[in-house]
């Protein structure tokens, strides 16, 4: 009887990993963001957009020459003080890539990122479903009791 549950958890954890996640499909939109680099950040540090946006990015050296380079991309530019530099680009690419200097500004430098993210994070929804997963599954099989019955009515007498 036992084997027969942890199959149906076992054919659950696959389907919640597997499953096509249902998604908004909206239709690309232009988007621009002035980045504002100083030493050792850019502002805003994550920017957003969702596939197919056609993206924008103004970037404008506060202090001294900085850079811009995103990861996955290939894409780079270079705003000196009071000369703005800008890329644009379609989003073809769902993920999270690294936005980083590429000119050498301090000593600080190698920590001066930012983050890209393209589309949904669709790992943290579907790491979230598998640790509610594994935590029902843990409480259903401890000993004494009768499983996840036992934990709805739990549940209803907490509410």
């Amino acid at each position: 009887m036992k084997n027969r549950y942890w199959i149906v958890w076992m054919a659950v954890a696959l389907l919640v990993m597997f499953a096509p996640l249902p998604t908004r499909a909206a239709p690309p939109q232009e988007r621009f963001y002035r980045v504002e680099a100083s030493q050792f950040e850019y502002r805003p540090a994550i920017l957003k957009a969702n596939p197919g946006d056609r993206v924008t990015i103004e970037l404008a050296a506060l202090d001294v020459v900085h850079g811009l380079a995103i990861d996955g991309y290939n894409l780079e530019t270079t705003a000196e003080p009071g000369q703005p530099a800008r890329l644009t680009f379609t989003a073809d690419r769902s993920g999270a890539f690294r936005l980083r200097c590429t000119m050498t500004c301090g000593n600080l430098h190698p920590f001066m990122i930012g983050k890209l993210n393209v589309g949904d994070n669709q790992l943290l929804w579907r790491a979230s479903g598998l640790a509610f997963l594994a935590a029902l599954a843990g409480a259903a099989s401890r000993p004494g009791r009768e499983g996840l019955a036992s934990i709805l009515q739990a549940w209803r007498r907490q509410r």
